[in-house]
């Protein structure tokens, strides 16, 4: 961006006050046309408040907002609409029971005048398909029965349809996949190209740095710097100014692998729990963290719910301890000695009308047997707990769950499984929207809680989080488990295209079939890193052309019977040794350049050598047109 370019918002002194607490003293904050400014800092910096403010959700009470060169007041989300002010929220703010299209324009649908169901059709058509949705999310159906990650598209769909000249984007991809979140980040890099002026809400720092061109940092409702170049500074140094000291090495560390022959503690076989989960299975060792990789849609939330006995499954087994285990609630679960954190802790995770204390005794009451609630056999248990989360003033045991920032109440919701002392934890989502800060103290209790022999099984959409925490991840994709890999053999990229919809990859697997056909061979599409082969997908047409591996599978190359024809590079077909196969290996590239591994035409050695180049020019052009 032009950094001469005068800004179009500047926030100036801005305070507010809710209650007691002091959201926001005297915050700063500027941003201008045609860039992404990335506002950070910790859960309760007043980050969203501050946003919240600027597109009129929020009056502030002091202090001053400059737009366009003049003074700003909205007295509503609609008048800051009017200006060209848009927010997408961190919590959705979508009719439940509206269709999807109706959601869209629902800021339209209040204006006067006659609006053209055919052209909002059309709009909300061609919005759905560049967030790569279209085919997951009908245009008919209710907001109320879609997914998070799906209602966190929808309401990023309504944004863009409003055309306004800064968006704020409040946590936008905490529910989403990478491939999610790299759609996103194009739409971005063309609304910058448009001169559009952009604030970025986020606490991954990865996607700071990939998408923002300066960032302000918040901490305690203070702005500490601002207007900062994102390429002049570095992870440490962005982590020091959010929390005010180092965070160490919570982020590097990478889990040991547990032993094979280690003690299986919870066992999924062939699990299947209509429409999401289709065939399921997985294992997870005592002081274990699995993961479950996948995409929106892959059903893994749906499977943490059918092991915690909250979806009736239909087909497939459950072991606990070696012992079959036939949850029909959650109590069923809960006094087995398994916890479950859910994905959406305002809906699922609390009881906004209760305490702390309250919320943290919930699973006791769930184990609990009797006719008094007993909570005093845990009031030591409790005390000790808080310590341990950062609350040590016993005075906040009776404060109102909601006064707390989400990272806080994350913790808490942790913390009441703690509390039981389970065999197994199931997590989805489990740093969904907390601070960096809080995500490397709830990493910390996880890894502790493993290594006193818990069995714990995480989702998430961070994959870099799944292959920071988990020493295995089981890669889910339309509803079945399609490998069980070690991390150490996997980064976002192998794991990213392991787990696209096989929906989605079906035009590529159409052209492999097509190829292995058409010359009486094989086809593979596979990633080739670090002396490993990561196969996506493989079709066989003739038996004797078989390279040796399978979808998912992850071999060594040297193992792979068709070793030579990977192990060196060329541009036409490649003998093994023993004249067995022939092989021709093309790289591919996406339509952005990126690196997409390489297609690989094999044949049986003794069949007619076609010409390479013309198969070459084909697979290249239809593969970056498919992708």
């Amino acid at each position: 961006m032009d950094h001469s370019v005068p800004d179009l918002l500047v926030a100036r002194a801005v305070e507010k006050t809710f209650d007691r607490t002091r959201a926001l003293r005297g915050a700063e904050f500027a941003v201008a046309a045609g860039e992404v400014h990335g506002l950070l800092g910790a859960n309760g910096a007043g980050k969203s408040t501050l946003s919240k403010i600027i597109s009129g959700h929020v009056r502030r009470d002091a202090g001053e907002l400059i737009w366009r060169g003049a003074l700003l007041n909205a007295r509503s989300a609609k008048e800051a609409i009017g200006a060209g002010i848009t927010m997408v929220m961190q919590e959705t703010s979508l009719a439940p029971h509206m269709s999807v299209i109706e959601n869209i324009f629902l800021p339209e649908l209040g204006r006067p005048g006659r609006l053209s169901y055919r052209r909002m059709r059309g709009r909300a058509g061609e919005l759905l398909e560049t967030l790569g949705i279209a085919d997951s999310v009908p245009l008919e159906s209710e907001v109320g029965s879609l997914s998070a990650a799906q209602r966190q598209l929808v309401e990023i769909a309504k944004a863009l349809a409003l055309n306004s000249d800064l968006l704020i984007f409040d946590e936008p991809t905490t529910s989403l996949s990478p491939l999610e979140v790299e759609r996103l980040f194009a739409i971005m890099t063309r609304l910058r190209a448009l001169g559009r002026a952009q604030v970025f809400v986020s606490h991954r720092l990865e996607e700071v740095f990939a998408i923002t061109d300066r960032v302000t940092v918040m901490r305690e409702g203070r702005t500490v710097a601002g207007g900062l170049l994102t390429a002049s500074l570095n992870q440490s140094e962005l982590v020091r100014l959010m929390v005010g000291h180092d965070l160490g090495n919570a982020f590097t560390t990478r889990p040991e692998p547990v032993a094979q022959g280690g003690k299986v503690v919870l066992e999924v076989r062939g699990l299947r729990c209509a429409p999401a989960v289709r065939d399921v299975s997985f294992a997870v060792r005592a002081g274990e963290i699995l993961g479950l990789g996948g995409l929106v849609g892959a059903g893994r939330s749906e499977t943490l719910e059918a092991v915690f006995g909250l979806r009736q499954r239909q087909a497939g087994e459950i072991a606990l301890d070696g012992q079959p285990f036939h949850p029909r609630k959650p109590v069923d679960a809960i006094r087995a000695g398994i916890g479950f954190v859910a994905e959406d802790r305002r809906v699922q995770g609390l009881v906004p009308d209760f305490s702390v204390r309250e919320n943290l005794l919930l699973g006791h009451l769930g184990a609990h047997r009797g006719l008094l609630l007993g909570y005093g056999r845990r009031q030591q248990e409790v005390r000790a707990l808080m310590f341990r989360l950062g609350l040590d003033d016993e005075h906040l045991l009776d404060a109102n769950i909601l006064s707390f920032s989400g990272g806080m109440q994350q913790k808490i919701i942790i913390g009441r499984w703690l509390l039981l002392r389970p065999r197994v934890l199931l997590l989805d989502e489990p740093t969904k929207g907390v601070d960096i800060a809080t995500r490397a103290s709830i990493y910390a209790i996880l890894r502790e809680l493993a290594g006193q022999g818990v069995g714990i099984v995480v989702v998430s959409s961070d994959f870099d989080e799944l292959l920071t925490l988990c020493s295995r991840v089981v890669v889910m994709s339309d509803g079945a488990s399609l490998a069980d890999l070690p991390a150490a053999i996997l980064d976002e990229e192998k794991l990213t295209l392991l787990a696209a919809p096989r929906t989605s990859l079906q035009h590529n697997s159409r052209m492999l079939r097509d190829l292995a056909e058409e010359l009486g061979g094989a086809g593979f599409w596979a990633l080739l890193d670090g002396g490993r082969l990561c196969c996506l997908d493989v079709v066989v047409a003739n038996p004797g052309a078989d390279p040796g591996f399978r979808t998912g599978s992850v071999p060594l190359i040297g193992e792979c019977l068709v070793r030579t024809a990977l192990e060196t590079p060329a541009n036409g077909f490649v003998f093994e040794p023993d004249r067995s196969r022939q092989t021709l290996v093309i790289p591919v590239k996406s339509q952005r350049g990126h690196d997409m591994g390489a297609i690989g035409i094999t044949l049986a050695g003794g069949a007619p050598t076609p010409p390479s180049e013309a198969i070459r020019s084909r697979v290249q052009a239809l593969f970056a047109r498919l992708t």
